[in-house]
């Protein structure tokens, strides 16, 4: 079975009146290449007439956005015209690219009746060779992403990108990541073969999990080895887990605010670009 490094418990970081953990990056734990950022937003319940997310226009460029819906909403705009509003359960996955500015808030709808909130955004390094792709955006309600069950429909996986079990994600990806929110029952069992190349992204977002032995609770990150190919993973309780695993793209990393690419000056043309509209008007 595959070793386990290091457990990493993401940091309280709230924005605003969002409740935010973040486990990655840490002063711990830089990356888990190509992984290499995530905020756990929630759960929390947001009142009537709310603001809401507090995400407004931002730009980005280098890397990918995956979001991921638990509970409560989001609206999605960009200046790339794309505009969705993902409910419970969906995910959204917006490849940056050579750059472009969007929002991420709560509908109208939420704003006014409020509700339970609990969002994930991953962040997904671009290879150099796609930091300068055209940017897309694409956004899946729950009824639309894969899904697999085990045979007594005690785990189930929403099978986002790459492949689980022979399930083909719905999202067609620019790089070969697999992700996917799996979802277990209390006292059930998963097994899971993932090459030894790749790197894997194990986060517990509810519940707790036992994996290769070891206990990893709600908020954590496990961060393994690769010494074998196997994952044996149980649940004494209901639990949710993202899940993610690529071949590392084992290249220079450089993050300035929203971009990450591959060098400071990289960084420093991002900011004129942005700053002289190359990436879209608001």
């Amino acid at each position: 079975m595959r070793n386990i490094k290091k457990l990493h418990k993401a940091e309280y970081r709230p924005i605003d009146d969002l409740e935010t953990y973040s486990p990655l990056p840490s002063r711990n734990l830089q990356m888990i290449d190509p992984f290499i950022f995530l905020n756990h937003h929630g759960p929390q319940v947001y009142g009537p007439n709310n603001n809401g997310l507090p995400f407004g226009p931002h730009p980005h460029r280098g890397m990918e956005t995956v979001t991921f819906i638990i509970d409560g909403d989001i609206a999605h705009k960009d200046s790339g015209g794309h505009e969705s509003v993902i409910d419970k359960g969906g995910v959204q996955w917006m490849t940056a690219g050579s750059g472009l500015i969007h929002a991420e808030i709560s509908s109208d709808k939420f704003k006014k009746e409020g509700g339970p909130l609990e969002i994930l955004q991953l962040w997904v390094n671009l290879p150099k060779r796609l930091k300068m792709s055209e940017p897309q955006y694409k956004g899946l309600q729950k009824d639309q992403i894969s899904v697999w069950e085990n045979e007594d429909k005690t785990v189930k996986s929403q099978v986002v990108s790459g492949s689980f079990k022979g399930i083909r994600g719905s999202f067609d990806t620019p790089t070969s990541v697999n992700l996917s929110t799996i979802y277990f029952d209390a006292n059930s069992t998963l097994s899971l073969e993932i090459p030894k190349e790749e790197n894997i992204f194990f986060y517990v977002i509810r519940g707790k999990l036992t994996v290769n032995e070891i206990e990893v609770p709600a908020l954590h990150l496990a961060d393994f080895s690769k010494n074998d190919e196997v994952l044996e993973i149980s649940a004494d309780e209901e639990s949710i887990l993202l899940l993610g695993h690529a071949e590392p793209f084992n290249e220079k990393v450089v993050f300035g605010g929203p971009f990450v690419m591959n060098s400071e000056e990289e960084i420093q043309q991002a900011y004129q670009d942005f700053r002289s509209g190359k990436m879209g008007s608001w």
